[in-house]
């Protein structure tokens, strides 16, 4: 069984409930713009905004490109012309507040903070995943937190990669992993700077895309056989 020393694990969808916080920021800024919230809206915006995020990744679009634009690229589709970058602090502010975990994640990550130096690796916006991250419980919790924001590259990219590996004490790449839910943020971007990587896909979805990952796990619970550690008794 491989050793490992160094933990990254990304933060929405993977130890926070990224899909519960966007749903209800969503709903409330839909209900602002007096706009009806149908199943088919919810799928209009998650493909605008989905496309959006893949060029950010893609070195395409900035991050400000992208957060200035969805709503406005969204309205558009239906319809309406608004300030997307007005809309989009709305938006924020209401994403701030979601920081759900998923199950399982405060546990694993306490268990695991006196074993193995955490990390966090993260796409977003700074201000929001610290707010998160902090009324969360997790912050404290890690060793250190690279935003895209902050760092000016993003996952997949290898400069962040780059970026986290300069700035964590003797690293071993050999000794690392990253977990995370993103096949082209997480898993491509650890394979690409020569990490091993852990799939964390719950919804058991097919991987289609030709990125493979040195490890798939469905609960996070699982992440202990890969470890080998054993699970702290209280």
């Amino acid at each position: 069984m491989k050793m490992y020393k160094t933990l990254l694990f990304d933060v929405d969808d993977t130890l926070l409930d990224f899909a519960a916080a966007e749903k209800i920021a969503l709903e409330m800024l839909l209900e602002g713009q007096k706009v009806k919230v149908t199943p088919e809206i919810k799928e209009l915006y998650k493909k605008v905004n989905s496309g959006l995020w893949a060029a950010f990744e893609e070195g395409k679009l900035s991050r400000d490109e992208v957060l200035n634009s969805r709503f406005s690229h969204f309205f558009q589709e239906i319809g309406h012309e608004v300030d997307g970058a007005l809309l989009e602090v709305s938006y924020r502010s209401y994403l701030d507040e979601g920081h759900d975990l998923l199950d399982g994640a405060l546990e694993l990550v306490t268990d695991l903070q006196g074993r193995f130096d955490l990390y966090i690796v993260t796409n977003g916006v700074s201000r929001t995943q610290y707010r998160r991250l902090q009324d969360s419980g997790l912050l404290p919790l890690f060793k250190g937190i690279f935003i895209s924001e902050e760092t000016g590259y993003q996952k997949p990219m290898k400069e962040f990669f780059d970026f986290v590996f300069s700035r964590i004490p003797e690293i071993s790449l050999e000794e690392t992993l990253i977990i995370g839910d993103s096949l082209s943020s997480d898993i491509k971007g650890g394979n690409q700077a020569g990490i091993d990587t852990c799939w964390f896909n719950p919804l058991m979805k097919a991987n289609r895309t030709g990125i493979a990952p040195t490890y798939e796990i469905h609960s996070l619970a699982e992440l202990y056989r890969i470890l080998g550690v054993e699970v702290a008794k209280e």
